[in-house]
């Protein structure tokens, strides 16, 4: 029986319109968020029921796909809401896919399940070692709550389920030409940073720091580092992973850090300290977006393309502004258009000084900030009375 006008929306979750979202966005010819936002969000206003909000939503991608695409979407059973068994969880509903794991939400919106899709580890994933890593942690970092063998003997991990993510708000202001209320940013990230401090005392890297990784209660917090995968530790990583040859294919898109993209595998927990800067910058911009372009990683040249990016914003690297370069397998100080040296306040001349202070340090080719150093900006980071009303202005499309 379908769910009627007067009650259907609440069955809605934030993580479902935004899975929606971006379903509908990678569909789309130009990849565009704001017209995939419009496009579910007058399926969302208009539909009589659930039914015809699904209905409306796979048309949608079924117009604007590839034909295989296309087939897919509206013909695969499997990922329809409320069809999955997972162990003990009956209705399970897939939130989200990653490269070696699908995501559900449980029927009674308690419970994410991580359910492992490859059989053996893929480098520099490793679920095993995920595990021994996440029950060695402590709150912010997202608590495991169980591990378990489904019925088609696949790993699964289960996590208290969070509503939102950093890259879901960011993604639902961008297209308003807005940033988030810097009360919500200084909230976020002072969990964030808590929760680096404590994983980098553990000599633990996280390796994937991103705005999709930070789960969210609500809006304004409270935080939790999530998504462990590819996480290195100097005890239980050493075998596969010795200290001064670690795997390079780390990081997401425009959070990946430099000393990477120069095949330096002695890499430390700088490399988290360098995407906490990146996210910070990209929160406090307006629009907000990350201040480095990355292509996808499918495309040619993508890393290349990042380096480019990051040298044209902040300058090209000389062996005296970063003299630990000097020692790496390739040198940053050859065959590369020299660019000139650019502040933060010139990159970002219109937000907040003590904001800038926290990229500053944090966003540097040498000598960055350790996180446990970081830590008395997040807490102490100044919020300012002119952005009170943001969130009211922004309405929060994906989240309503």
């Amino acid at each position: 029986m379908a769910i009627t006008h007067h009650d259907w929306h609440s069955t809605v979750s934030a993580t479902d319109r935004y899975g929606t979202v971006r379903s509908i966005q990678e569909a789309l010819p130009d990849g565009s968020m704001s017209t995939a936002m419009a496009i579910e969000q007058a399926a969302y206003t208009d539909s009589a029921s659930r039914d015809d909000y699904t209905a409306a939503c796979q048309a949608a991608i079924a117009a604007s796909a590839p034909a295989s695409v296309a087939a897919a979407a509206a013909g695969d059973a499997s990922s329809a809401p409320g069809d999955t068994r997972i162990g003990p969880f009956s209705n399970c509903t897939p939130i989200a896919d990653g490269v070696t794991s699908t995501v559900y939400r449980s029927a009674d919106g308690a419970t994410a399940l991580k359910v492992i899709t490859v059989h053996h580890p893929l480098p520099p994933h490793d679920p095993q070692r995920e595990i021994r890593i996440l029950r060695l942690l402590r709150p912010p970092c997202i608590p495991l709550l169980s591990t378990f063998r489904d019925q088609s003997h696949q790993q699964v991990l289960a996590f208290p389920y969070k509503p939102l993510t950093l890259d879901a708000l960011l993604l639902s202001a961008a297209p308003h030409g807005v940033t988030l209320p810097r009360t919500h940013i200084k909230a976020i990230f002072a969990d964030v940073v808590r929760a680096l401090a404590h994983i980098h005392e553990l000599g633990i890297i996280h390796r994937d720091v991103k705005p999709s990784a930070v789960l969210l209660d609500a809006p304004g917090g409270p935080a939790h580092l999530s998504d462990f995968g590819t996480a290195w530790h100097p005890t239980l990583s050493a075998a596969a992973e010795p200290a001064a040859a670690k795997i390079l294919d780390i990081g997401t898109g425009p959070y990946r850090a430099p000393e990477v993209l120069f095949v330096n595998k002695a890499y430390g927990t700088e490399v988290d300290v360098w995407a906490l800067g990146v996210m910070l910058a990209e929160c406090v911009s307006t629009p907000a977006r990350p201040p480095f372009e990355s292509r996808a990683v499918s495309e040619d040249g993508n890393q290349l393309g990042l380096i480019l990016s990051i040298f044209k914003t902040m300058g090209t690297p000389t062996p005296e502004t970063w003299p630990e370069a000097r020692e790496f397998q390739v040198s940053p100080f050859e065959m590369w258009t020299v660019f000139p040296q650019r502040s933060w306040r010139e990159i970002l001349p219109d937000v907040e000084s003590d904001w800038l202070e926290m990229i500053e340090s944090t966003v540097r080719f040498s000598k960055r900030a350790t996180a446990k150093e970081v830590r008395p900006y997040a807490t102490d980071l100044t919020s300012h009375e002119q952005y009170a009303n943001t969130v009211q202005l922004l309405q929060y499309k994906c989240i309503e």
